[in-house]
């Protein structure tokens, strides 16, 4: 069993910043690629941003020069920092990452997400 929690969504104004956490835990013998995707009303989920354990980075490019994804010490954890927002940011922002389960396989799994509100 392998738990995603996310925190950081909040209502900020446009130009504003925020920082998304993301920390995994429960039977982990380790964690490939982390990454958030957004999903706004009435769109399909999208991708953010990702990063591997080797620490290789990859953007949309809607946020590239914007948004920074990082990884903890621990590896089992995942930020974004945000800055520059913009209403089209408005969106909830999903956690994945890729596990390596203790005993089984890898799977993927996901956070319950973390509301991000851009008022103009």
């Amino acid at each position: 069993q392998v738990q995603l929690v996310e925190s950081g969504g909040d209502l900020v104004q446009v130009g504003g910043s925020l920082r998304l956490s993301c920390v995994a835990s429960g039977n982990i013998f380790s964690i490939n690629t982390m990454g958030w995707y957004r999903q706004a009303p009435g769109k399909q989920r999208e991708l953010v941003a990702t990063i591997t354990s080797g620490g290789s980075t990859n953007y949309a490019d809607s946020v590239k020069g914007r948004f920074t994804i990082s990884r903890g010490i621990a590896k089992n954890t995942v930020y974004l920092q945000m800055n520059n927002l913009k209403p089209d940011d408005t969106a909830v922002y999903y956690c994945n990452a890729a596990v390596q389960v203790r005993g089984t396989g890898a799977y993927d799994y996901w956070g319950q997400g973390t509301q991000v509100t851009v008022s103009s």
